[in-house]
């Protein structure tokens, strides 16, 4: 393994990020802190409760998990499309380091800016609401677990993107969607049986579940399957990684 690329690799993005830290960092926290006082205040005023737990508070999950999924994969695929762009991709490509270091160095370096950025907008939402984490190691296992995933999806769809709008289409038009359509503003309980069935096809409702879950113990749908989803995509992620590395799939041409 060689470590020293993998860190050099990995320092680099993350340098990128502290000189950008208004646009990585202080946007983000600032967006979800709008959307935590808007919903908060205009449906949080009609809607007082949700399975127990105040609206104010039933919200943080789902506010943490949409600014994990938007910035894991706008970190990851940006960090890769960017090395294509310019043509520095060839000299990476060229180096004595792996397809599977190269994978580490950007995606752990997406993911860590997630991680970081989603316990900043935890600890930010702590002003706002009184907050109780009842199961921290699990909240941190989705958290983890998540933010690697999508950085991995991320870091797909960088490989894929041949211009700057196809890098924010997907983001854009599918997974924030998704997200708001995925229980991050209210409970799947609270829809119709009809409505509740096709949310259910909805990949995100199961890691905003079992996210949710590691606060209030007020889950959608079983832990287990909230678990489980989320390692296929993982594992689903992983093997389109490693196939795009072996056919060298818009990296060699």
């Amino acid at each position: 393994m060689n470590y020293r690329a993998i860190r050099a690799i990995y320092l680099f993005e993350m340098a990128r990020t502290w000189r950008t830290l208004l646009q990585s960092i202080v946007s983000p926290v600032v967006s979800t802190s709008l959307y935590f006082v808007v919903f908060g205040a205009a449906i949080g005023s009609r809607i007082t409760e949700v399975e127990g737990v105040s609206y104010g508070t039933f919200i943080v999950p789902g506010l943490v998990m949409l600014s994990v999924l938007t910035q894991s994969i706008s970190n990851a695929s940006f960090g890769i499309y960017f090395p294509k762009f310019v043509g520095t991709i060839y000299e990476i490509l060229s180096a004595p380091i792996s397809y599977f270091e190269i994978v580490i160095g950007y995606v752990g370096a997406a993911a860590t800016k997630s991680i970081i950025l989603g316990l900043i907008i935890l600890a930010t939402a702590g002003l706002f609401v009184p907050l109780h984490i009842q199961h921290p190691v699990w909240m941190l296992t989705f958290l983890v677990l998540t933010a690697v995933t999508f950085s991995l999806f991320g870091f797909i769809i960088g490989i894929w993107a041949d211009g700057f709008e196809k890098l924010q289409m997907i983001p854009m038009l599918v997974v924030t969607p998704l997200t708001f359509l995925g229980g991050s503003f209210y409970s799947v309980n609270m829809l119709p049986s009809g409505w509740r069935t096709i949310t259910l096809l909805n990949p995100v409702v199961y890691l905003i579940s079992g996210f949710r879950w590691s606060f209030y113990e007020i889950a959608d749908v079983s832990v287990p399957l909230s678990l489980g989803m989320t390692v296929g995509f993982l594992v689903a992620c992983m093997a389109i990684v490693g196939w795009i590395f072996r056919t060298g799939y818009r990296l060699k041409n």
